[in-house]
């Protein structure tokens, strides 16, 4: 077996690693969702509800005594931490929430394995075409929610970024699937590695950061007790009537009582967006220095430099609105949906369907 058969099947086993974090976390979900749906005694013996009852007399005790002003906020009750699961705040540990966070980390290190293996079978850096682009760019998405995990475990979170990454994988290895060769000698450049690397990383940390902010959204519309599904709708109602118990303030979303806070979701998708934004801009950088010593311009109009550009203008005005104009929430949620999508469509659309001076690298 060559190492580029081994390394496509190290490929199928990190999907098939990831599909099982997938189910993993999503059973996790429906746990958390069981243990919000119903009282659960607690280590003294009462009840949650009991303990949310008392909340307005502790937060009242509290601020009856002198003291610094932050000493009541530190005093008043708050629910389970955000990342325990059902499970562990019944006092047990979670099956599901270990069996996805090990595979997890095994699909990572299967899928290094795989990508290191196409390395050596194609004789340079694997970051050449459209097939090597997702391997690599599902590695840095899992890895930085392994990262964000540790501290945290964000069940529907990991949902988001272990699909995305399975959807990823699977059509890599049947729709951009290439055989590993060597490049043609325009990319036959240390700024293939640093380029086409610093943009790879840059997308993995945008996908997390998509799935903080659909998160966030969630939270946000069920602790403002918000759903269209439960307002009559003007014209097909009999269709909101089918589907009215999935709205998100109903039972089937009862999960959302244990994530962070929307508050806490975008702060951390900021930061994300922050650090993939750094390295979007120098994406962009890098490969106008590359265009000028390969075609002798730094800017040629090509539609893969501006899809790039458009989704760094995406990100910037993301970044500017919610820094210097104040915007949050709902508004700030749908800029980072609207970079994201941006970054796909310059990866997938402009790459598949569109001709231009980046079409020699085997990205199509």
């Amino acid at each position: 077996m060559t190492p580029g058969d081994l390394s496509t099947l190290l490929v199928w086993a990190a999907a098939t690693a990831f599909t099982i974090a997938l189910f993993a976390d999503a059973a996790n979900l429906a746990a958390i969702a069981d243990a919000a749906a119903r009282p659960r005694q607690t280590a003294r013996g009462t009840t949650a509800a009991d303990a949310g009852a008392r909340a307005p007399a502790m937060a009242a005790t509290a601020s009856s005594h002198p003291g610094p002003s932050l000493a009541p906020a530190r005093s008043v009750a708050v629910p389970p931490s955000s990342w325990h699961t059902a499970t562990a705040i019944a006092g047990r540990p979670a099956p599901a929430r270990g069996i996805a966070r090990s595979t997890l980390r095994l699909g990572v290190l299967l899928l290094l394995a795989g990508i290191v293996l196409r390395g050596i079978a194609a004789g340079r850096w694997p970051t050449a075409n459209m097939y090597e682009f997702t391997l690599v760019g599902v590695l840095v998405a899992t890895t930085v929610l392994a990262v964000v995990q540790r501290r945290r475990v964000i069940a529907f979170v990991g949902v988001v970024v272990t699909a995305i990454a399975v959807l990823a994988l699977v059509l890599a290895l049947n729709v951009f699937f290439v055989r590993a060769d060597a490049v043609p000698p325009a990319l036959q450049s240390y700024w293939l590695v640093i380029h086409v690397g610093v943009a790879i990383s840059a997308t993995g940390v945008f996908t997390v950061a998509f799935g903080t902010s659909v998160l966030q959204l969630l939270a946000a519309a069920r602790a403002e007790n918000r759903s269209h599904l439960a307002v009559p709708w003007a014209r097909a109602d009999g269709l909101r009537r089918t589907v009215a118990g999935w709205r998100v303030t109903g039972p089937r979303f009862a999960w959302l009582r244990q994530v962070p806070d929307a508050l806490h979701l975008e702060a951390l998708s900021f930061r994300l967006n922050a650090v993939g934004f750094v390295l979007w801009t120098f994406t962009l950088i890098a490969g106008s220095i590359w265009a000028e010593h390969a075609w002798g311009r730094y800017w040629n109009w090509d539609p893969k430099e501006v899809g790039t550009f458009v989704a760094w203008v995406v990100y910037a005005a993301y970044l500017h609105a919610r820094t210097t104009r104040g915007w949050s929430g709902r508004r700030a949620a749908y800029l980072v949906f609207a970079g994201y999508a941006a970054v796909l469509a310059n990866f997938t659309v402009i790459n598949l369907f569109v001709s231009g001076l980046h079409s020699y690298s085997g990205l199509k």
